[in-house]
Formats: C-alpha cells, structure tokens, sequence
C-alpha cells in the first residue's frame, strides 16, 4: 500500500480545530503509515493544540479583516500574499495527496493555492451559514462535506455531501464515565451538575450571567463547572470553591460531559453536534456577534425538533432565573430534551468525511 500525505489546515477557534483533528485521527486509523501536516495561524490556539494532539504544524502570518478601520486591515494585502507564497512552498515540499479545510484564517490561502496547484482539495463545513472562505472555495473544491440540509446557494449542489460534523469519538459512550467524571471534577455524587460552556476563548455576556444567577444556582443545590475561558479567566476565578468549578479550558470533554445533568452552551456548529450526541438538557445563548447571526440559526434547528431550549442574550436577565428553575425542577422535560436532542446526532461524521476523502484519493 503506498503512503499517503494528508494536509489539514483549521483553525482560529476549537470549532475549527478540533473537526481537524478528528478527520485526521480517523485517516490515522486507516493509513496507520500516513504522513499528516496541519497548516495553521501563527499566534492562534492551533498553534498549540494541534502538537497536543500528536502533529506536526506550520503557522502562516494570515489574519481575517477587522469590522473597523485598522492598522491590521492595512497590513492584510501583504499578509495575504505572503501566506499564498508560503502554501505554495508547502504544498510542494510536502506533495500532499489532498488538502483538507475546516475553516479558520489559514484554510483559506492554503487551500486556494492546492487547487491551483492542481491538489484535491476537501472543504469541511460546520455551520448552518457557511463562512466566506469556504464559499470562495467552493467554485474549485472537489468536494464539500455539511452538516446542514439546503446550502444549495452557497455551494454547488453537486459537490456536497451531508454527512454531518467531525466530533471526538471519546463522546460515543459517556454514560459509562459518570463516575470516574464525577471523581475527576471532585464533585458531589447527589447534586445536580450545570455546565457551562462559553467556548475556548470564553463569552463575555454568559460569565456575567453566572456571576449574577451564582447565588441563586447554587441554593438550588447544585453545583457548576464554569469553563468561563482563557480570555476571562483571571476575572472569574475568585469564584472556584467546593461546588463552584471554574475553568478556563476543559482538556477532558468526555469527562465533562459525562458529570453534567444540564448544560448551558453557546450554539458553533461543533458543539452543537456534541451535544447532539452527548444528549443531555440544554439551554443554547447563541453568540449574536457571528456572521449572519448563525448560532441562532444552528440552535433553532435543535429547538425546532424540540430538542433544546434557546434564550437569546436580550432575554436573560428576564428568562433565564425561570426557566432554568423550571427545567431544573421538572424531571420529565429534562428526560424528552436528552431524548430529542439524540435523535439529531450524526455519530458516524467523522467516519463519512474519511470516506469521502478516501474516494477522491483513490480516484485520482
């Protein structure tokens, strides 16, 4: 069997980074003899997350135009230029058998550059409203792999394939990990555990929603485990205590997953796919600070099959002392959330996008 080459480039945030890293770990396993690099940001989380999970990474000098004016958006036309020139000295010193994007700053030069180079290039797209760079991608990718039914205008409808989101298969099975998770996050066995995911980088307007409910929360007899992210973290670990776990990034996903009874969860299109599979109550607060609002739109598609619960960030200070008090008092709704929410995982994603690309190589 000759040894394939495997580019991946995602990266900027854990939702494009971590669907990277799935695909490759699920290549890994077919082609054991496989080479994988990843192409990333430098100064970007994938920087160091990508080591972490066992492979190699090359930073371009790439960074996405600012809303305002900016020294940085004067600087982009050379930093553009500069990663087009770099892909191009990559792709031909590692001679990958195709280039595979998740989204994320450097997925964009990278992957324009194979296809001109003649690479075949796959693009991975998580969310319910594509970013810009895979649908400037599209037009020359020789496959679009989506989670999301009626993308049709934005991408070629010949070209996708629904297949559903990368997740870490260490998610499939958590129910057997309570225990241990419980033991892990020295928790209390007999009170209910709230999760709060506000992503890697953390969510200004959910810490500050924590801090106000805390008191309130905590007299419910329950007990938290805040992931109030890197960003915020110095501000809100005063508050870590006995029932009151705070912080800034959660390396074992599985584990924490597996202790929480309720989660409270921003809606990126990768955890809202984990949470489809981990199948536990949960509140969405989508971020409306995204591009054409997609949070929203990825959490109503759970909302709508009455899988979940979505208050937006205008709501909390009047909804979310209710609502979280009677979803928390109400055994039954919390029962049919988990329930519904299941039926919407894709958990074979991860296993399909791999199919996908082992087809294009070996047709070739």
């Amino acid at each position: 069997m000759r040894q394939y080459k495997f580019i991946l480039s995602g990266g900027g945030t854990g939702g494009h980074i971590y669907p990277a890293i799935a695909i490759a770990n699920e290549l890994k396993l077919r082609f054991p003899d496989a080479e994988f690099l990843f192409v990333g940001a430098k100064d970007k989380m994938e920087m160091q997350k990508v080591p972490q999970a066992g492979y190699a990474i090359k930073g371009l000098w790439i960074a996405g135009l600012q809303r305002k004016i900016s020294l940085q958006n004067l600087m982009f036309p050379l930093k553009l230029v500069d990663s087009l020139w770099r892909s191009r000295k990559i792709i031909k010193q590692f001679n990958p058998d195709v280039v595979i994007g998740t989204g994320g700053f450097a997925s964009g030069p990278l992957l324009k550059t194979a296809s001109l180079m003649g690479v075949p290039t796959v693009i991975q797209e998580q969310n319910s409203y594509p970013g810009i760079t895979n649908k400037l991608l599209s037009d020359k990718a020789n496959a679009i792999c989506v989670a999301y039914e009626n993308l049709e205008r934005f991408f070629p409808a010949d070209k996708m394939i629904l297949t559903g989101n990368p997740v870490r298969q260490d998610l499939i099975d958590i129910a057997s990990k309570r225990n241990e998770a419980i033991q892990y996050f020295d928790l209390d066995a007999n009170k209910k555990t709230l999760l709060v995911l506000g992503g890697s980088l953390g969510a200004r307007r959910m810490n500050q929603l924590i801090e106000k409910e805390l008191k309130n929360i905590l007299s419910q007899n329950v007990q938290i485990i805040w992931q109030c992210g890197k960003l915020y973290y110095e501000d809100y670990k005063k508050y870590d205590s006995a029932n009151v776990k705070v912080v800034a990034f959660i390396e074992r996903m599985d584990f924490v997953y597996a202790a929480a009874d309720i989660i409270i969860s921003r809606a990126g299109a990768s955890s809202v796919s984990e949470l489809c599979i981990v199948g536990k109550p949960v509140i969405f607060i989508p971020s409306p600070n995204v591009a054409e609002d997609h949070q929203t739109k990825n959490a109503k598609a759970i909302v709508d099959k009455k899988g979940a619960i979505l208050l937006k960030e205008a709501e909390l200070d009047s909804q979310f002392g209710l609502v979280f008090e009677a979803l928390l008092k109400d055994q039954g709704k919390q029962n049919q959330l988990s329930e519904n929410i299941k039926q919407l995982a894709m958990p074979e994603a991860t296993k399909q996008i791999a199919d996908v690309i082992v087809k294009l190589i070996k047709n070739k």
